[in-house]
């Protein structure tokens, strides 16, 4: 879908001629979303856009700077967490969006949807002051500020996550919270792999290198560096506790298992004197010369039974002393 509007003078006017908007007076905004691939030939012929630049934007590559002769070409990816298939596991979920900065002109493209864009455009429709009266490097720091702004949203949903975990891993030892560590460890590195090179790409905005951008801007897209950076911290911060938690949760299981072998090995060590009393009782020597006396005593059952007790009672009292038990 393609939604154009054309702001100057603090009024902002809808086009539905892609032409007249090209040529209107002001800062003219074409904005494609889930766009087909005829709306996509449309745009790139009424503004030149470069075949290159439009791939990029389809084959979802890293975020970028490019700057070609009539305007400057940003890609940078929106976020978020979608449910995956279990009822803890979340995916990042990425949407690349193509900013083409003209002079008097800007171009966002996207195959998918990003909710972000069209809260700045629906700002422009009520009169935001702020956009209607600055350029088209205004109206594309507005959007990329405002899907970085969603990365906090972001790490947000993450930062629940883990401090559920932090309160699970040290009571339980279950399978599923260490897929939920390991669903959050894959979300932290796959959002990792879209902030860095956003960061960079901002970073060349933020010096004022492409010439479309103006010197009043470059301050705002410095702002926005800023927040990526807190955001690559922020990243970091999360993958380190997650990884702690993952070591306190192994450290828990491993406690646990140590914790069960040396219950078995306390009762093994209790049977091992009984085996040897029961062991020597059962041999059948009452025939030979070399007999026990003991198996034509009255008492000797009860004897024997009565030591095996007071044995296992001896050895209780001893692993309670040493706090085995």
């Amino acid at each position: 879908m393609i939604s154009t509007v054309v702001y100057a003078d603090g009024q902002a006017i809808a086009y539905e001629d892609l032409a007249a908007a090209r040529t209107a007076v002001g800062t003219t905004w074409v904005h494609v979303t889930d766009a087909t691939p005829d709306e996509v030939e449309t745009v790139s012929s009424a503004f030149d856009l470069h075949s290159l630049a439009i791939e990029d934007i389809k084959n979802d590559v890293r975020a970028n700077v490019q700057e070609f002769n009539a305007y400057t070409f940003v890609l940078v990816k929106s976020a978020s967490l979608t449910p995956g298939d279990t009822t803890f596991d979340k995916e990042v979920k990425t949407t690349p969006l193509g900013l083409f900065i003209g002079p008097d002109w800007v171009v966002t493209l996207s195959t998918g949807t990003v909710p972000s864009v069209q809260r700045v455009m629906d700002a422009v429709g009520r009169g935001d002051e702020r956009l209607l009266h600055r350029g088209p490097d205004f109206t594309a720091y507005r959007v990329i500020d405002v899907i970085v702004d969603a990365y906090f949203d972001l790490l947000d949903e993450i930062e629940t996550d883990i401090e559920q975990i932090e309160e699970e891993v040290t009571i339980s030892t279950d399978i599923e919270t260490l897929e939920r560590i390991n669903d959050v460890r894959r979300d932290l590195l796959s959002f990792r792999k879209q902030v860095w090179p956003a960061r960079e790409a901002i970073g060349v905005l933020a010096r004022g290198d492409p010439k479309q951008i103006q010197p009043q801007t470059e301050k705002y897209f410095r702002d926005v560096y800023d927040h990526l950076i807190q955001i690559v911290d922020l990243t970091e911060t999360y993958r380190d506790l997650v990884a702690g938690a993952r070591d306190i949760y192994l450290n828990t299981v491993s406690q646990s298992t140590n914790e069960v072998m040396k219950v078995l090995t306390v009762v093994a060590t209790i049977f091992i004197p009984l085996t040897f009393v029961v062991g020597i009782y059962g041999m059948n020597f009452a025939d030979s010369p070399y007999n026990m006396p003991e198996l034509g005593w009255a008492f000797g059952y009860p004897a024997v039974m009565i030591g095996m007790v007071i044995v296992v009672a001896v050895l209780l009292a001893h692993f309670r002393q040493r706090g085995y038990l």
